[in-house]
């Protein structure tokens, strides 16, 4: 498995392509925007998308998600809670397509020849799932090294969100973690130096 991590848009969302080195088929997770720069990447490598996977609704997360899914025919799959549909909200400006799929918690993606299991992650917003593959966490804006994701936008929730981190900590052994935002992290290190997270563990 391969991950490449991308910066998108204005807030610097991180994109990842994650890649079955084998077969060449890839995995987008978070095409927050620049569908350009995510389907050049796609292009250049010679690689196959097969499936398009959403850690939560908010808009610098889904921006170029139906322009990668027609482009590609990769499907998509988000959580119902942060549909547009559901949270009518500026912050949540996808809708997901007739061709899309809705997951929850415990369903496992198998896609690329890889397993994604959905963990639900709520607290940034209602919808919010951390996506695990093999030992590595893709955690949205529920968990960033060092920190953790706001709670005062609509379906925020400060109790959840600590309650999804003592989950994410809570898993046995180590995990790569990436993030929304900013640089990548491992789980043992967010137990050991992330406030929010001995936070999480002590009082939740």
């Amino acid at each position: 498995m391969l991950v490449k991590t991308i910066p998108v848009g204005h807030l610097e969302t991180n994109c990842y392509i994650v890649t079955n080195k084998d077969t060449l088929e890839c995995v987008v997770i978070d095409p927050g925007d620049e569908s350009n720069t995510i389907l050049d990447y796609i292009e250049d490598n010679k690689l196959k998308c097969v499936a398009i996977l959403i850690t939560h609704g908010h808009y610098d997360h889904t921006g170029a998600a139906d322009t990668v899914a027609e482009e590609t025919g990769a499907t998509v799959y988000m959580n119902k809670a942060d549909d547009r549909r559901v949270m009518n909200s500026p912050a949540f400006i996808y809708a997901l397509p007739d061709s899309g799929v809705y997951f929850a918690d415990g369903d496992v993606i198998t896609a690329a020849g890889m397993d994604f299991e959905i963990l639900s992650t709520p607290g940034h917003s209602r919808g919010s799932v951390t996506i695990k593959c093999g030992r590595v966490l893709f955690t949205g804006d529920t968990l960033f090294r060092g920190s953790c994701g706001r709670t005062d936008l609509d379906g925020g929730d400060t109790d959840e969100i600590f309650r999804s981190l003592k989950r994410l900590c809570s898993l046995e052994g180590d995990y790569e973690v990436y993030p929304g935002h900013m640089e990548s992290s491992t789980l043992v290190r967010e137990r050991l130096l992330n406030y929010y997270c001995r936070r999480a563990m002590s009082e939740y």
